[in-house]
C-alpha cells in the first residue's frame, strides 16, 4: 500500500489565542507530532518562514502572522530501538485524582476545568507544575488526551476550555479566531473607574528589553485591543468589582489595560507596582478569575459555562464587603450602553432582590421536608 504524501508547503495563520507565544510552543499545541529536531532543521535550512522572513523556533510570533510550514514527512519504518524513556512522566494516583477534580463540565467533545491560580497552563523555564502536564489524568474514555485550545496566565484562575478530538479542536479554535467565542472576567481593581460601564482601547505591544514577557500600550506599533467592562459594585473609593469582557485576545491584555485606566488589578504587581495591593487582610494574589466562557460547540448548540471562584477571591470579596448576588444579577451580555448608570444600578438592584426571594423560598421549602 503506498501512502499518499502531501507534497505543498503549508500555511497557518496565527490565531489571537497564540499571539505572544514561541513557535516551538506552535507546534507543541497545534502539531504535536512534529519534534522540536525536526522543526530546528526546518529552520536551519531556511524551509520554516514568518511572514516570509526566516524563523527559528524562540521566536514569538503574532496574531494575524502567515507561517510557512514545509509539507509533511513520510513516516519512517521503524529500525531503531525503542525508546526506554517516556516523553511524559507517569503521573501519581494524587496527581491524577487532583486534574479531575477540577473538572466541571465534561462531554464527549469538550472539557472544561476550573483552573487554580498559580498552575500554569503550559511549561517553561522553572515551571514543572502545569496544566499541560496533567491532560493525560482527563482523557476518561476517549482515545487520547485533550488538547489546550486557549490558556490563562499562570496567576490567573477560571475556566479554561479543552478539546477532546482534533475535530472540537479545530472547531474550537475557528470560534476563538472569528471572535465569536465569549469569554467574561471578574476581577478586583484598585480604586474605582469614573464610568461604570466603559470600553477601553489601548493597542498593545511587547515591551521592549523584556523579553516579551511584558507587554504595554503602543499607540503607534500596537496591535489593536479592545476591552469592555462594567463595575459590579465598589466599596467607597478603595476598590470595585468588575466585570470584563476581552474583545480581543492580547497577552496579559485585562491587566495591562486596567492598569493603564489607573486601577490596576489587586494582586498584579507586573503591571501595577505596590499601589496593585491593598492593606486590611485583602489576599496580595492576583483577583483575576475567568468567570464563564460560552463557545459554539461542535456538535450545536453551545459549551456554556461558569467557574466559582478561589478560596482567596471569595474571602476577599467578602471583606470588602461586597454582595455576591449583585455580580450574577446581571451581566454584560443583559447590559446596554444606551442605559444610564443610575438606571443599570437600579436594574441589577432590582434582579438581586429577586434572586435573593427565590434563595430563601428554597430554603424554606428544603425546611418543610
Amino acid at each position: 500500500m503506498t501512502n499518499n504524501i502531501p507534497t505543498d508547503v503549508r500555511q497557518f495563520t496565527v490565531a489571537h489565542d497564540d499571539d505572544g507565544i514561541r513557535l516551538d510552543r506552535w507546534f507543541k499545541r497545534h502539531m504535536p507530532d512534529v519534534s522540536f529536531n525536526l522543526v530546528s532543521r526546518w529552520a536551519r535550512t531556511g524551509q520554516l518562514r514568518i511572514d516570509g522572513k526566516r524563523a527559528t523556533p524562540g521566536d514569538r510570533i503574532e496574531a494575524g502572522q502567515v507561517l510557512r510550514v514545509p509539507p509533511a514527512e513520510p513516516a519512517k519504518a521503524e529500525t531503531a530501538k525503542p525508546k526506554t524513556r517516556r516523553e511524559r512522566p507517569e503521573l501519581s494516583e494524587d496527581q491524577m485524582a487532583y486534574a479531575q477534580s477540577l473538572v466541571i463540565h465534561k462531554d464527549r467533545s469538550a472539557l472544561v476545568i476550573n483552573k487554580p491560580p498559580g498552575l500554569a497552563t503550559q511549561g517553561g523555564t522553572k515551571t514543572d507544575e502545569h496544566v499541560d502536564g496533567l491532560l493525560d489524568a482527563l482523557a476518561f474514555e476517549a482515545e487520547g488526551r485533550p488538547k489546550l485550545v486557549h490558556r490563562l496566565d499562570k496567576d490567573t484562575s477560571g475556566a479554561l476550555l479543552l478539546a477532546r478530538s482534533s475535530r472540537a479542536a479545530a472547531s474550537f479554535a475557528k470560534s476563538f479566531s472569528s471572535r465569536t467565542a465569549r469569554k467574561v472576567y471578574w476581577a478586583l481593581v484598585v480604586g474605582v473607574p469614573d464610568i461604570d460601564d466603559g470600553m477601553i482601547e489601548l493597542p498593545l505591544a511587547k515591551q521592549p528589553g523584556t523579553g516579551g514577557e511584558k507587554m504595554h500600550v503602543d499607540e503607534k506599533e500596537g496591535l489593536p485591543a479592545r476591552t469592555r467592562y462594567r463595575v459590579i459594585e465598589r466599596a467607597g473609593n478603595r476598590a470595585a468589582w468588575i466585570e470584563l469582557q476581552p474583545f480581543t485576545g492580547r497577552t496579559h491584555q485585562l491587566r495591562v489595560h486596567m492598569a493603564a485606566i489607573g486601577h490596576p488589578i489587586v494582586g498584579d504587581g507586573k503591571y501595577g507596582g505596590k499601589e496593585a495591593f491593598l492593606t486590611g487582610g485583602v489576599s496580595r494574589k492576583m483577583h483575576l478569575h475567568a468567570r464563564r466562557i460560552r463557545i459554539d460547540h461542535p456538535d450545536g448548540g453551545q459549551v456554556d459555562v461558569t467557574a466559582e471562584l478561589p478560596r482567596h477571591f471569595a474571602e476577599s470579596i467578602d471583606t470588602l464587603g461586597f454582595d455576591p448576588v449583585l455580580a450574577e444579577a446581571l451581566t454584560i451580555d443583559e447590559v446596554k450602553f444606551s442605559e444610564t448608570p443610575e438606571g443599570k444600578r437600579r436594574k441589577a438592584a432590582a434582579i438581586a432582590k429577586d434572586k435573593r426571594k427565590e434563595r430563601k423560598g428554597e430554603r424554606r421549602g428544603r425546611g418543610r421536608d
